[in-house]
Parts: structure tokens; C-alpha cells; sequence
């Protein structure tokens, strides 16, 4: 394993597609454990958007531009911005690194935004949705968004090793 430290420009770049997708699947958990539990796919989705809405947002159950999309992108921004300080600190792993070395600095992110999220933002500032689901749920959502940020380290992890192959082949043949 090598510990070279990306630069904030490439943890930037790599940080917009992990966070996107770290983002989008944490919302799938999100929309998915709302209805299981609220009966309200965009619920939970509309919590984010407190930031600007106030108090009340958290407890709108319907899909709206006002609440939802506004929740989402608030939610998407904060998974880049998490997923940026991942990029920059996850050490670089080669490629017969295990899947436990890629996705235990994921876990570890994910685990820094809920304590930060929940023990050090101002309550006006929090995620939103903690007010409408267990905290089961929540463990869920925060292991998809883990899940997430190490999805995209993982594929990369097996396009090396799988490019490094067909070149070994290349010029053994």
C-alpha cells in the first residue's frame, strides 16, 4: 500500500463522481426506508431542505420542487463536500489492495459526517431527516452513503488490476 495523498484539484474531480454516486444511492436508502416506514418516499428526502425552508420542511410528506428537489440538492452538495475529504485523504491503494483497505476510510468518512451532522452542526443544520426515522434508518442511510463513497474506489481498484492483466497479456503474447 502506498500513502501518496491525492491533490485537492484531483480530489475535487474524483470527489464529484463519488460524491454523486455515494448522493444518489444514500437518497434511494432514504426514499426506500421513508416508505417502509412513513408510507412517504420523499419524506426523509425532504428534511435537507430546513436549511432553507425551516422547521416545518422535515415534516412535509409529498414530493415537491420546494421541498424535495431543494432537500436533494442540499443532500447531493453535502455527500460531494464529504466525499471531496475522502478523495483527498484516502490513502491510494494499489491494486491487490483489499476490499476491506478501500472501504474502511468510507466507513470511516461516513461515520465523521454522522458525528458531525448530529453532534457538532446547529439542529437548523442538520440533515433533517433524523426527525421522521428510526435511528435504525439512519445506520442505513449513513452505510449506503458508505457503501457509496467506496463503490467508485472499488471499480476503479478492478479496472487497474483488470487493465494491468489484459496489458500483461498483450505483451506476454
Amino acid at each position: 500500500m502506498t500513502h501518496r495523498h491525492k491533490t485537492w484539484g484531483q480530489a475535487f474531480r474524483n470527489g464529484l463522481v463519488s460524491g454523486t454516486v455515494a448522493s444518489i444511492v444514500s437518497t434511494i436508502s432514504l426514499a426506500i426506508l421513508g416508505k417502509a416506514e412513513l408510507d412517504e418516499s420523499a419524506a426523509p428526502v425532504n428534511g435537507p431542505s430546513q436549511w432553507i425552508w425551516g422547521s416545518h420542511a422535515p415534516y412535509e410528506n409529498r414530493f415537491s420542487l420546494r421541498y424535495t428537489v431543494v432537500g436533494y440538492v442540499i443532500h447531493h452538495a453535502a455527500s460531494v463536500f464529504w466525499a471531496i475529504l475522502h478523495e483527498k485523504f484516502r490513502p491510494r491503494l494499489s491494486p491487490a489492495s483489499s476490499a476491506t483497505a478501500v472501504m474502511a476510510p468510507a466507513i470511516v468518512t461516513s461515520a465523521a459526517a454522522y458525528a458531525v451532522d448530529f453532534y457538532v452542526t446547529p439542529r437548523r443544520l442538520t440533515p433533517g431527516f433524523e426527525h421522521r426515522l428510526s435511528k435504525r434508518s439512519l445506520l442505513m442511510v449513513y452505510g449506503t452513503f458508505a457503501l457509496g463513497l467506496a463503490t467508485v474506489a472499488l471499480m476503479d481498484r478492478y479496472c487497474t488490476a483488470s487493465n494491468r492483466r489484459l496489458k500483461n497479456r498483450r505483451t506476454a503474447g
